[in-house]
């Protein structure tokens, strides 16, 4: 028999405005091919199964609820939306890095429906945006992320308004790590497009009654595609290999 229903009610409660928050920006969780019931339902699932494991830590903060509650909701909706954005920034720098690598081969086709979200992308970057994402899940992602929440009632404890300076520099060095990864993974493309331009440029200079840019881009193409078949697989896994590093904050 639960001694203090209303303080487990809240002790849920305030697990959940962290969890939820989280999973309302966390990659793949928060794609809008989810549904919001399915999301709901998801977030109050992990909330449950946490509650026995943090009850201690949290009930002696909660107990007797009041206007101090406000507080506290709002401290842990910013900590959660803080942990999802650092993963969600590390999936889109990919989408970036598609972007970038599309437009080296010369791959200009218009957007087209994404897998993950509305917005309209090309099928590279949805090729390489879905492929990464596909193995951080094989890899459990989520399940660092989870265990980084749980961890993190020692480090931001509930009641607390959560430091901006820190939550700021948290995000920015996250987004510095993130383009420089990103930089690394697109610059067999990037050096791929470049060299192949000059070159085109140089014939161009020596034939140029010769329409050398028409004739070159579906070289331009069939390189890059060669080069995407043949490094895919190791960009998505120094993709996935890096996660851990990049949200070890």
């Amino acid at each position: 028999m639960i001694a203090d229903p209303q303080g487990t009610v809240l002790v849920l409660f305030a697990i959940f405005c962290r969890i939820g928050a989280c999973i309302m920006t966390l990659p793949g969780f928060s794609s809008a091919r989810i549904s919001m019931t399915v999301r709901f339902f998801l977030a109050f699932a992990i909330s449950m199964a946490m509650t026995p494991v943090l009850f201690d830590t949290i009930y002696p903060r909660v107990q007797g609820g009041g206007s101090s509650l406000v507080a506290v909701i709002v401290g842990e909706l910013l900590i959660g939306i803080m942990y999802g954005l650092v993963p969600r920034l590390f999936v889109l720098g990919l989408q970036f890095a598609g972007s970038a690598i599309s437009m080296a081969i010369g791959l200009n086709t218009p957007g087209a429906s994404d897998i993950l979200e509305d917005t309209p992308e090309n099928q590279m970057t949805n090729l390489i945006s879905f492929g990464g994402l596909l193995i951080l899940f094989m890899m459990d992602f989520h399940h660092v992320v989870f265990r980084a929440l749980v961890d993190s009632y020692g480090v931001m404890p509930l009641g607390g308004m959560p430091d901006s300076q820190k939550m700021l520099i948290t995000l920015t060095d996250t987004l510095a790590q993130t383009f420089i990864l990103m930089l690394r993974l697109a610059s067999p493309f990037l050096i791929f497009g470049l060299m192949f331009n000059v070159a085109v440029g140089l014939v161009n200079k020596l034939a140029p009654q010769v329409p050398v840019f028409y004739i070159s881009t579906p070289y331009l193409l069939l390189g890059g595609l060669l080069l995407v078949y043949f490094t895919i697989s190791a960009m998505v896994m120094q993709f996935a290999q890096y996660f851990p590093m990049i949200f070890n904050f």
